[in-house]
């Protein structure tokens, strides 16, 4: 796999539905230029967070690029929203550790587990964007 193929699973937890923050966090993935080939929306049953996780719909996203699951964690910011920077997305948008909005794989080991469990092959795409000869050598 190519430095620029690198995955990293991105899950937009139900808080951040239903506070209208799946476009901001969209938009800053693809501001960033990694590439969206894998989204949908979907509702969890998970059991060890059952009552947050199925209280509302999850955006679940894999996103490609160089250092995709390193600056993804960057972008996202500190799992407590104090300890996040400004202009992450925790940083700009959340208060509560409980409430911090997005998750996002610690390792590419962690994004391949987490995409084969949310997504089959055949629903991850693969496509040249026609962005990428002005974001990669």
């Amino acid at each position: 796999m190519a430095d620029h193929e690198e995955r990293t699973f991105i899950a937009i937890k139900p808080d951040g539905v239903q506070r209208g923050l799946i476009g901001e966090v969209i938009k800053r993935f693809e501001q960033k230029g990694f590439k969206l080939v894998g989204m949908k929306m979907l509702q969890t049953l998970l059991p060890s967070l059952i009552a947050y996780m199925s209280s509302g719909p999850v955006v679940a996203m894999v996103w490609e690029g160089t250092g995709a699951v390193k600056t993804g964690r960057v972008m996202l910011g500190a799992t407590n929203p104090a300890d996040s920077a400004p202009g992450t997305i925790r940083g700009d948008f959340c208060i509560q550790v409980g409430k911090n909005v997005i998750h996002g794989s610690d390792s590419v080991e962690s994004a391949e587990k987490e995409i084969s469990l949310w997504f089959t092959p055949e629903e991850l795409v693969t496509y040249k964007s026609c962005a990428f000869c002005w974001l990669y050598d």
